[in-house]
């Protein structure tokens, strides 16, 4: 699977999507980058004169690159263009030391610790341009591979 097909099986879209690229990935982690344009829409109110990138924006950013991207990946023998992933985020704690700016790129990396039963938990770090460490933590989510177009569940027979 090509990283270009990783993207194309996120369950977002503009303007929620929050990856442009993966760098590298492998089964232990994944390196990915997005690039916050001048006209994003949160921009407008966040804050007054004076705009910065929200706090639950570079979680969310985190969240598609670090766990989303990579677990497309680890379930790649899963997953095509006609059977995509259904993604629910479960936990996150993440701590934030700078503030990311209009037109500023980061780069998302993060850690495989543990991917069980479809349920995966990373670390996961995000860096300005300045290779400045903006914010980091860890992120769980489930990943589900949705039920086959006519194959019945047993609990409803």
């Amino acid at each position: 699977m090509t990283n270009k097909n990783i993207i194309k099986l996120l369950p977002y879209q503009k303007p929620f999507l929050f990856v442009d690229g993966i760098d590298t990935v492998s089964e232990h982690g994944i390196t990915g980058h997005y690039t916050f344009k001048k006209d994003e829409s949160f921009y407008k109110g966040h804050f007054k004169d004076n705009p910065i990138t929200p706090g639950v924006i570079l979680t969310e950013c985190m969240a598609q690159i670090g766990l989303v991207c990579l677990g497309i990946y680890l379930m790649k023998d899963e997953l095509n263009e006609s059977i995509k992933p259904q993604i629910a985020l479960t936990s996150h704690q993440i701590d934030f030391y700078l503030p990311v700016l209009p037109n500023e790129k980061v780069t998302v990396i993060s850690e495989k610790e543990v991917f069980r039963f479809n349920k995966m938990k990373c670390k996961v770090k995000l860096f300005n341009e300045k290779d400045e460490l903006v914010c980091r933590g860890n992120i769980s989510g489930m990943i589900q591979i949705p039920a086959k177009a006519g194959i019945s569940d047993s609990k409803n027979q």
